[in-house]
Parts: C-alpha cells; sequence; structure tokens
C-alpha cells in the first residue's frame, strides 16, 4: 500500500549516518536547553577534576545522535514513513559510559519493530552508539507513532 510504513524493514540496520561529532558548544546548549546544572557540562576544570576528559554531556544528549542517525531510515522513501504523521511516543535510554565532548561517535539504526494499532502504525528502532574504539556507549530505544491517512 502506497503511503504504509513498510513492515518488511524489520530486521533492517542503517549505518550509513557519518560520525557524530560531540563538541562542547552541542553539551552546553544541550544542557541549557535541558536545564542540566552540573558544572560538568559546562566547565572544563570541574569535568576533569570528576575524571573526565571533558565536558560531560547529560544523559538525555544520546537522543540528538540516535535522531540524527534515525532519518537515514525514516528519510528513505522506502520506510513508506511520512515525516509530518510522525508523533515521537517514547524514548529510553541504557548507557555503558557518559558521552564526552571531543568524542566521535557511530551509529548503527535497527528497525525493531513495526505494529499497526488501529490508525497508528508503531515504529521502534534502537540505535547503537559507539565510540572511536569500537566500544558501545549508549543504546537509545524510540517508538515514534505514525498516523495514517485517515487519523
Amino acid at each position: 500500500m502506497v503511503g504504509a510504513v513498510d513492515a518488511s524493514r524489520v530486521g533492517s540496520v542503517f549505518t550509513g549516518t557519518p560520525p557524530f561529532e560531540v563538541t562542547r558548544r552541542d553539551v552546553v546548549a544541550f544542557a541549557d536547553a535541558v536545564g542540566a546544572t552540573s558544572s560538568v557540562h559546562r566547565d572544563v576544570d570541574a569535568a576533569r577534576a570528576a575524571g573526565y576528559a571533558d565536558l560531560v554531556a547529560p544523559v538525555t544528549f544520546a537522543v540528538v545522535v540516535a535522531q540524527e542517525a534515525e532519518s537515514e531510515y525514516i528519510a528513505d522513501p522506502a520506510s513508506g514513513i511520512d515525516f509530518s504523521r510522525v508523533v515521537h511516543a517514547d524514548e529510553s535510554f541504557a548507557h555503558r559510559r557518559p558521552l564526552v565532548a571531543g568524542e566521535s561517535v557511530t551509529t548503527a539504526v535497527h528497525v525493531d519493530a513495526v505494529t499497526t494499532r488501529g490508525p497508528l502504525t508503531l515504529v521502534t528502532t534502537r540505535t547503537e552508539l559507539t565510540d572511536a574504539a569500537g566500544d558501545g556507549v549508549a543504546t537509545v530505544v524510540s517508538t515514534l507513532a505514525v498516523r495514517g491517512a485517515d487519523a
């Protein structure tokens, strides 16, 4: 069906997004946006005193990286997702360690589920964030609700 989310994409993995460079500016701007007041988000000396190489991103910063990577799948016409009909439904995080300014993070977006419930299709992705050494940093699970044409 034209315009419907393609459930055959479940199991697909998208890795074409360029590495995400975590910058101090990004960390501070995100901390401002979410009201994170810890000095480790804004003061390099405080972050280093706490044992980090640079500014520490707030835990929910991982969503910035994940959403950029998810756009590879969502923008693919074969996905059948009309972004103008998308509502964010859920997000969860599993961190192995904090994201730190100055690092480069690669992503792999897994399409884990496509489920239709009435006029909504729920699309669940799992984005694995990995550092330059290949070590896992975080997993972000996101569910989008895509409204059908009649919703």
